[in-house]
């Protein structure tokens, strides 16, 4: 074959010059632009992956996360739940500021009507004479004198020599006194807790064991909230879920070179769990395991003496309604109702999880949750067990009366 050496210079030059101007052409609408990645790399900051292996940059300035709400186009059934299907007994109430005055029980008794919370559990961690002072304005009140209940404070302070049996002694008077458990025990205790020489208190610590024997006892459930969210104890960074939280609220990162780490504190709690299997726990929001519901599922299977509430991690059962709502069937004689701070608006969010299957809904707080909630549909027989029955089988000194069967 006979070759045209200048068509063959013109193919050639047509190459290079394509070669040259690649990336500009890469750059024209309708054409992949971007930055190139390896397999296993992350995109550059300001970036993200738009085809396999390469990762490109907004034409526009990108929104903050606060500013960036989208606006959903899915089209499902909602049922927007109101009251509780059963009533229900609150077993992580904070009413901090109603329960000092005939009005201000008044007030949460309309507000628990609302919503149909039969029974708040008072776990503010009071004793003595303020113990005293709440239990009184309940009994004086006709309308709530069966609708409110108090646990029981531990001070946890300069724990030494004696300290177990002022413990115990305060403990038996705030019994006489109404208390019908103990708690919430608060994120402290293991964290920034002194005994009297000056050494941090662990949770497991054998020094605190007459104390647990005691509730035991007494038949008093423990209700005991250990650390805090895992994702507290890591990096603040882009990768951390809860960034926009702690952004928010820097006092909720935890500095671990000051604290112990989240597996310490958790190895510690289940010592403390093990090793008292007479006495009844309850361990508020759901152990801070939400997110892994084998981990939970596992320590609620070896310890038979554990109990678990769903305070504050309503973000994480509806986000994964299949896996949950097997959960809450497999162990539905372990879990309490709880909601933590008191605001009646928010309640309606977990009876939507618990009692529809609807799809794809808010959360009620943003800055926990920038996913979406999916109900999980609960058999009715395992509803009444979340919702007051298993409380009342723990706590003995709940009124038991006129509650459906």
């Amino acid at each position: 074959m006979k070759y045209d050496v200048s068509s063959y210079r013109r193919v050639l030059i047509g190459a290079v010059a394509l070669f040259l101007l690649a990336p500009a052409l890469s750059a024209q609408p309708g054409r992949e632009r971007g930055t190139r990645i390896k397999a296993g790399e992350a995109c550059p900051p300001g970036t993200t992956e738009t085809r396999p292996g390469n990762c490109q940059a907004p034409s526009v300035p990108a929104p903050s996360i606060l500013d960036y709400r989208p606006r959903s186009t899915l089209v499902t059934p909602a049922h927007m739940v109101k009251k509780a299907k059963y009533p229900v007994i609150d077993f992580h109430g904070h009413p901090r500021d109603l329960l000092g005055s005939p009005e201000e029980l008044a007030s949460l008794g309309a507000s628990l009507d609302g919503i149909n919370v039969r029974l708040m559990v008072a776990a503010n961690n009071i004793s003595g004479d303020e113990l005293k002072r709440v239990v009184a304005a309940v009994r004086e009140s006709p309308r709530m004198k069966d609708r409110v209940r108090a646990l029981t404070g531990i001070s946890f302070q300069n724990v030494g020599p004696g300290w177990a049996e002022r413990a115990i002694a305060q403990l038996e008077a705030d019994v006489a006194a109404g208390a019908v458990g103990v708690g919430e025990i608060g994120n402290g205790f293991g964290q920034h807790t002194h005994k009297a020489d000056g050494t941090r208190l662990a949770v497991d610590d054998p020094v605190l064991k007459p104390i647990w024997e005691a509730c035991a006892r007494l038949k008093l459930p423990v209700f005991i909230h250990t650390g805090d969210p895992q994702e507290f104890y890591q990096p603040f960074d882009f990768k951390n879920e809860r960034w926009l939280e702690m952004a928010l609220f820097p006092g909720r990162r935890v500095p671990v070179d000051e604290h112990p780490n989240f597996e310490e504190l958790m190895k510690e709690r289940d010592n403390l769990f093990r090793n008292n299997p007479k006495t009844t726990f309850v361990a508020a929001h759901m152990g801070w395991h939400a997110n892994d519901l084998g981990r939970l599922g596992k320590m609620l299977t070896e310890m038979p003496n554990l109990y678990t509430e769903v305070g504050a991690v309503l973000y994480d059962i509806g986000r994964q309604p299949r896996a949950a709502r097997e959960f809450f069937i497999k162990y539905q004689d372990r879990i309490l109702f709880g909601k933590d701070s008191f605001q009646p608006e928010e309640y309606p969010y977990y009876w939507r999880v618990f009692e529809t299957g609807d799809e794809y809904f808010d959360y009620y707080r943003g800055y926990h949750a920038f996913w979406k909630l999916y109900g999980i549909d609960l058999p009715d027989s395992v509803l009444k067990k979340v919702y007051y029955q298993n409380a009342l089988r723990i706590t003995p000194r709940l009124p038991q009366a006129s509650w459906p069967r």
